[in-house]
């Protein structure tokens, strides 16, 4: 029993799922290292009270 070779189609639909699957790779992790550098500088939590001239 042999396989029947890979249709030149399914090689380019791999190309771009690949090119695909990179790109949202990259934006994830932009996105975690973001959160990540939101976080450990504080960024979350409450702003501290400014207090008015004059008060």
């Amino acid at each position: 029993m042999s396989f029947q070779p890979e249709h030149e189609l399914h090689k380019r639909r791999f190309g771009r799922n690949l090119g695909l699957g990179l790109v949202l790779a990259a934006f994830v992790a932009i996105v975690f290292g973001m959160t990540m550098v939101k976080l450990t500088r504080g960024g979350l939590g409450p702003k501290p009270a400014t207090q008015e001239a004059g008060q």
